[in-house]
C-alpha cells in the first residue's frame, strides 16, 4: 500500500512545471560499514572528541558536525560537467557546502569513490579559491570551481562546486557516498560557495522556494522533492514552526516528555531538523534520562540497547514542537538491525537537539525558504 501511495504521488507531481522528484535510495550506513570491518570500536575510542558537535562557521572555515554522517542512509545521485559525471551524495540540511572528490585526491577516501575530472568536462571553469572544511577528526580540502550541476530534472549551467584534494580516510573510505550536497542557509557555506538551492531559487528553476522529504521505512520510496509539497505523503495537515535562525533550519522545542512528564528539554530548547543523520542527538544527561525511561541499557560501541521482544510495552517519547505534539513510538526510536535492536537516541550534541531521520521517518518534512519555517505532518 506504501508503495502504492509513493507512485501515485509520484505520478502526481510529474505533472507540474518547476517540481523536481530525486528518489533516495537507503543504504549501509557507515558506522554499519566500519563495524563489519571490526574498525568501528577502534575509531570511535580514537575520534571519541570529534563526535561532540560544534555549531559555528568562523571566517573562511566552515565546521561540520562529522557525527552525523557515522549514520547517514539516504542517498541520491547528481550529475556535475559537460558530459555529465555521476556522484552519489547525502542530501544534507545540516551542510550548505556541494563537494565531491576530485581526481587531485589521492586520500584513501578518495580512491574508494568516484572522482570528478575537470579535463573532461567542457563547462567546467576554475575559480583558483580554496575549499576548506574542518572537520574534528580532520578536514576537507580542495578547491571551488563553476560547472553545471544537474539534479534530476534541474540544469543549472553555473554552480559552485567544491572538488577535495585531500579527505579524512578513516571516516570517508567505508561511506556509500562520494560528497555532500547541503541544503541549508547560505551562511553556513564555506567562503565563496552558494549553496544549490539558493542558486535554484535565483534562477527560477523551482517552482515555489521549498523542498520537501518523505523517508521510507522500506529501502525504496524515498523521495526528496525540490519546489513542491507531496500531497500523498501525509495525513492530517501540515503544521508550521518559524525558523529561529537562519543558518541550519533551527527551531524552538518547547519540551520532551515520557508518560507526560518533561524528561528533557526543560523550559524549551532548540533542535535542528537534519536529513545528513539517521539519530537523535541531543545533551548527554537529557538524553540519559530519555534512555532510562525508555528502558534502554548500555550496549557497546557507544550505543544503548533495547529488548525486541518488549517494544510493545515501551512507551512513545513525544516532541513538543511549537504548541503541537509530536510522540515518537517505539518502532520509530528502536533501531533494529539483524535481530538486535538499539536506541534511536544518542548525546553527542551538547548544544542542540539533532532531529534526523529517526524524526523525519516518521514525519514528513517541507523546508520553506520563501517564509523561514518548518512544516511537519505525520508520514504515511
Amino acid at each position: 500500500m506504501r508503495c502504492l501511495v509513493v507512485l501515485l504521488a509520484v505520478c502526481a507531481l510529474s505533472q507540474g512545471s518547476g517540481i523536481t522528484r530525486i528518489p533516495l535510495h537507503r543504504g549501509k550506513s557507515l558506522r554499519s560499514a566500519l563495524q563489519e570491518q571490526g574498525l568501528l570500536e577502534d575509531f570511535l575510542r580514537k575520534h571519541q572528541d570529534a563526535f561532540r558537535v560544534e555549531h559555528s562557521n568562523l571566517g573562511k572555515v566552515a565546521r561540520e558536525p562529522l557525527f552525523n554522517y557515522l549514520d547517514s542512509q539516504y542517498f541520491g545521485q547528481i550529475y556535475i560537467g559537460t558530459p555529465p559525471q555521476v556522484f552519489t551524495v547525502v542530501f544534507d540540511t545540516g551542510s550548505s557546502n556541494l563537494w565531491v572528490p576530485s581526481v587531485f585526491c589521492n586520500s584513501e577516501a578518495c580512491q574508494n569513490h568516484r572522482r570528478f575530472d575537470p579535463s573532461k568536462s567542457s563547462t567546467f571553469q576554475n575559480t583558483s579559491k580554496s575549499l576548506f572544511i574542518q572537520y574534528r577528526t580532520g578536514s576537507v580540502k580542495g578547491f571551488i570551481g563553476y560547472d553545471t550541476v544537474t539534479v534530476s530534472n534541474i540544469m543549472d549551467p553555473h554552480q559552485t562546486v567544491g572538488l577535495s584534494t585531500q579527505e579524512p580516510s578513516d571516516i570517508f573510505t567505508y561511506s556509500e557516498f562520494d560528497g555532500i550536497l547541503g541544503l541549508a542557509y547560505p551562511s553556513l557555506a564555506s567562503e565563496y560557495s552558494v549553496p544549490v538551492f539558493d542558486n535554484m531559487m535565483r534562477r527560477h528553476l523551482v517552482a515555489q522556494d521549498l523542498f520537501s522529504v518523505y523517508l521510507s521505512r522500506n529501502d525504496q520510496g524515498s523521495m526528496l522533492t525540490l519546489g513542491a509539497i507531496d500531497q500523498f505523503a501525509y495525513t492530517g495537515s501540515l503544521d508550521w514552526v518559524p525558523v529561529t535562525v537562519r543558518g541550519y533550519w533551527q527551531f524552538t522545542v518547547d519540551s520532551i516528555t515520557v508518560n507526560g512528564v518533561v524528561v528533557a528539554c526543560e523550559g524549551g530548547c532548540q533542535a535542528i531538523l537534519d536529513t545528513g543523520t539517521s539519530l537523535l542527538a541531543g545533551p548527554s544527561q537529557d538524553v540519559l534520562n530519555i534512555q532510562h525511561a525508555i528502558g534502554a541499557t548500555q550496549g557497546q560501541d557507544g550505543q544503548f540497547d533495547l529488548d525486541c521482544w518488549g517494544l510493545s510495552s515501551m512507551p512513545s517519547v513525544v516532541f513538543v514542537i511549537h504548541g503541537r505534539t509530536y510522540p515518537l513510538p517505539p518502532s520509530a526510536y528502536a533501531i533494529q538491525d539483524q535481530g538486535f535492536c538499539s536506541s534511536g537516541f544518542e548525546g553527542n550534541s551538547p548544544k542542540l537537539w539533532i532531529l534526523g531521520d529517526v524524526f523525519i521517518r516518521e514525519y514528513y518534512s517541507v523546508f520553506d525558504r520563501a517564509n523561514n519555517r518548518v512544516g511537519l505532518a505525520k508520514a504515511v
